[in-house]
């Protein structure tokens, strides 16, 4: 209890510079604080979400009926979300009878797009959490700085110098910098943990529109199979027709 209240009546006396830099810090560390847990929510609930829809992507359900209940989903997100983008592209130019190259690219490109629109959305807070672990320990280096500079001005004003007439700025010194440090440690490992599982996540996902493109590519493949059998057989019935009429 005595070191805690030392260390509180250092913060206090200290100047006010350096208090201010010490407030600055310690609104970092809980920002970062609160970046951390709701980034681990997030990435936790979008990966349980992404691997729910994988399941009932590859359930064998039709494609059309999947897209219809993922239609009346109020809240879209991740893998849905970028199904959906991408499905809703492939209806609208196959009603369009658009040429089978055309459709898969315009799938294509609206899949880039869902991917990385919910990749911003994943990744937000990760560009605070890495300014706050590369600005931090120079923040709390300048009010330290600054916090010898004054306990030096001070012993230089001192008739008899002594160890125990310093010691208590540079003290109150050094806590900027632990302070700055205790705000920066946190934010570059949160930073580091989380790039690793956004980046596991986009691939995977990345993975699945490969996979969706693929299957949509197979499809309308067969599509135009079709069609081409479908009017070879009529013009096979309407040559047989003609021959049979001379």
């Amino acid at each position: 209890m005595p070191e805690s209240l030392n260390i509180i009546d250092l913060i206090t006396q200290a100047s006010l510079l350096v208090q201010i830099v010490m407030a600055l810090l310690l609104l970092a560390s809980l920002l970062s604080w609160v970046i951390i847990f709701r980034m681990s929510a997030r990435l936790g609930t979008a990966k349980n979400f992404d691997q729910q829809f994988e399941t009932w992507f590859w359930s064998g359900e039709d494609l059309a009926k999947l897209y219809q209940g993922v239609q009346g989903s109020p809240e879209r997100q991740g893998l849905e979300q970028i199904f959906y983008v991408g499905f809703s592209e492939y209806l609208r130019m196959h009603k369009k009878r658009q040429p089978k190259d055309d459709i898969i690219d315009g799938v294509e490109r609206k899949l880039r797009v869902g991917l990385g629109r919910q990749q911003q959305l994943l990744e937000s807070g990760l560009t605070t959490l890495a300014s706050i672990g590369s600005v931090a320990p120079y923040v709390g280096l300048f009010g330290t700085v600054w916090g010898i500079m004054n306990a030096f001005l001070g012993l230089s004003q001192t008739e008899q110098a002594t160890l125990a007439s310093v010691a208590p700025g540079i003290a109150e010194a050094l806590i900027a910098t632990a302070m700055g440090l205790f705000a920066a440690i946190p934010a570059v490992l949160a930073y580091n943990h989380f790039t690793a599982k956004s980046s596991r996540l986009y691939d995977s996902r990345a993975l699945f529109c490969d996979e969706m493109t693929g299957m949509l590519q197979r499809e309308t493949s067969a599509e135009s199979t079709v069609g081409r059998d479908s009017i070879a057989t009529r013009e096979t019935t309407s040559t047989a027709n003609q021959a049979q009429g001379l």
